[in-house]
C-alpha cells in the first residue's frame, strides 16, 4: 500500500509532518519490541543501497572541509539522537586517526549549548523525523557562524534537512516513542561514512550481525530485567564507548518503564555514590568495550565486588571476552552475553554490541512492571500537560531556527 499522508521520508518532496502518537495497544507485543525486530535489516539496507552511500559521501566530503578551517566538526542531538550524535563523533574520531587527519576530529556537543556558543568549521545534526527544534537550532546558529552543515534522519524532507547542505537519510521511522531505531540507525550510518574516512570497507554482514546476536539474546534480557523489576532504582555504569550505550540505557529505562535511572562512569561511581545504594537498588555493567578491556575488567571486577557488600541487585551486558573474565557470581541478577563483533573495527563494534541487549532488557522491564513502553506515559493527562509545557515556544528569547511545531513525542 502506497501511504500518501505526511511523514517523515528519503524523498525530499514528499510532505512532511510528525508522526502520529503510538496506538494504544492493551498488551504485548508492543511497536518497541517491533522496532528492535527490524534493526538488523535496517543495518544491511544502509551498508547497501545507494541513498545512504550517497549520503555518506556528501558528510564525508562536509566532515574534511569543516576540519580545514582548525575547527574540530561538532556532532549534535536531543535525547536518544544526542547519544547516537555521541556515537557518530566516537566512530569518526577513530577513522580521523586511522587516516592521519588534522585536528582533533569530530566531537559531541550537547545541541541547546551549541546554539548558544556556535563553531565554525563544521555541524553534524542528528534528528529522527528531523524535526528537534534545538537540533535545528544549533544547525542554524553554527550556519550562520559560518560552519557547513549536515544531518542524519530518517526525514530527509523535513525542517532539519532543508537547513543542511548535505544529508544522510536513515529510511527507518519509528513507530514507538521509546527510540531504538533512532539509535541504531545512525550508528550504522556514521560506520559508512567513517569507512570514506578511513579508507576502509564495513562488510554489510558486519554490520548486521551483532544486532542479530542481540535478538538471539533475547531470553538471558528477559531473566536479567526480571530480576531488576523489584529495584526501586536503577544505575547503568559503563567505560569507554561504554559511556554512550549507558546513557542511552537509562534513557530507555525511565522512558519505557517509569524506574528512575542514572547513569554513571565505571571509576566516578566508586567516588562517592555507592553510600546512595543498598538492597533496593539494582546496577547493570555494561562493558563491551575492546579498547584495554583488561583495565577495564580489573576496575568492574572491584566495582562489582563493592556494591555486593551493600546488597545491590547487579547484572551485566558483556561482550564473552568481557564475560570469561568476569565472574559471574558478581552478576547475581544475571548477564547477557554476545559475541565479540567481528569484520567491526573501533568504536562500532561495542556500541553495536550492545545495542540490543540494552534495548530488549528495557522492553522487558517494562513488560515485568506491567508498564507501556511505546507512548512515553503520555495515556495519562499530567504527562501529556508536562510534554505540552516543555515544547512551548521559548519566552526568553526567540528561537533561532524554523519552528516546525510542537513535537508531540517531546524528541
Amino acid at each position: 500500500m502506497i501511504r500518501s499522508e505526511p511523514r517523515p521520508s528519503c524523498d525530499r518532496t514528499h510532505p512532511w509532518d510528525w508522526l502520529p502518537m503510538p496506538p494504544l495497544r492493551s498488551g504485548p507485543p508492543y511497536l518497541m519490541a517491533e522496532s528492535i525486530e527490524r534493526e538488523p535489516a535496517l543495518a544491511e539496507w544502509l551498508a547497501t543501497d545507494p541513498v545512504p552511500a550517497h549520503g555518506a559521501d556528501e558528510l564525508e566530503a562536509l566532515l574534511r572541509a569543516g576540519a580545514s578551517t582548525g575547527w574540530p566538526p561538532a556532532v549534535v542531538g536531543c535525547g536518544t539522537s544526542e547519544h547516537a550524535a555521541m556515537a557518530a563523533a566516537s566512530i569518526w574520531r577513530a577513522a580521523w586517526r586511522v587516516r592521519g587527519l588534522p585536528g582533533t576530529g569530530p566531537v559531541a556537543r550537547q545541541a541547546f549549548e551549541a546554539a548558544l556558543d556556535p563553531w565554525p568549521g563544521s555541524l553534524v545534526g542528528v534528528s529522527h523525523e528531523g524535526g528537534t527544534r534545538a537540533t535545528i537550532d544549533a544547525m542554524v546558529a553554527a550556519r550562520d557562524a559560518g560552519a557547513r552543515v549536515a544531518i542524519i534522519t530518517a526525514g530527509a524532507n523535513g525542517p532539519a534537512a532543508a537547513v543542511a547542505e548535505a544529508c544522510l537519510c536513515t529510511g527507518e521511522t519509528d513507530l514507538s516513542w521509546c527510540h531504538t531505531i533512532p539509535y541504531v540507525g545512525p550508528i550504522a550510518a556514521a560506520t559508512l561514512v567513517a569507512d570514506r574516512l578511513a579508507g576502509a570497507r564495513t562488510p554489510p554482514d558486519a554490520l548486521r550481525a551483532p544486532l542479530d546476536a542481540g535478538l538471539a539474546s533475547a531470553d538471558a534480557c528477559v531473566a536479567l530485567a526480571r530480576e531488576l523489576a523489584s529495584s526501586r532504582g536503577l544505575v547503568v555504569v559503563g567505560s569507554g564507548n561504554d559511556r554512550i550505550a549507558g546513557r542511552e540505557m537509562a534513557l530507555k529505562v525511565e522512558e519505557a518503564a517509569y524506574v528512575p535511572t542514572v547513569y554513571r562512569d565505571l571509576e566516578t561511581m566508586l567516588h562517592g555514590h555507592i553510600p546512595s545504594l543498598d538492597v533496593g537498588s539494582g546496577l547493570v555493567l555494561i562493558l563491551t568495550e575492546r579498547d584495554r578491556r583488561g583495565e577495564r575488567v580489573a576496575r568492574a571486577r572491584q566495582l562489582l565486588a563493592a556494591v555486593g557488600h551493600v546488597g545491590v541487585r547487579t547484572g551485566a551486558i558483556l561482550t564473552a571476552s568481557a564475560a570469561g573474565a568476569l565472574p559471574e557470581a558478581l552478576t547475581p541478577a544475571g548477564r547477557v552475553v554476545v559475541p565479540d563483533p567481528e569484520g567491526l573495527q573501533g568504536p562500532a563494534a561495542a556500541l553495536l554490541a550492545s545495542a540490543v541487549p540494552l534495548q530488549l532488557t528495557t522492553y522487558h522491564l517494562a513488560l515485568a512492571l506491567g508498564t507501556n513502553p511505546d507512548v512515553l506515559r503520555r495515556e495519562f493527562r499530567p504527562y501529556r500537560a508536562a510534554a505540552a509545557a516543555a515544547e512551548e515556544e521559548p519566552t526568553a528569547g526567540a528561537a533561532l531556527g524554523p519552528a516546525p511545531g510542537p513535537d508531540p513525542a517531546g524528541r
